[in-house]
């Protein structure tokens, strides 16, 4: 089962992620990243982690 991991000291609120993934499973939570859809829906693409500036976002398999 994947899991999505967003550490919230890291994250630097720039929206990235949001902007990035494809089928739209982030959000702004206030100043910070949040997962906000369903994980199964996730394509195990990875565009979040690696465009993330502040490596705060981990996928794992």
């Amino acid at each position: 089962m994947t899991q999505i991991k967003i550490d919230k000291e890291k994250c630097v609120g720039c929206g990235t992620c949001v902007e990035t993934c494809p089928v739209n499973l982030y959000a702004m939570d206030g100043d910070k990243a949040a997962f906000v859809g369903d994980v199964d829906d996730c394509l195990i693409c990875r565009a979040c982690e690696a465009a993330c500036p502040a490596a705060a976002i981990e996928v794992i398999e």
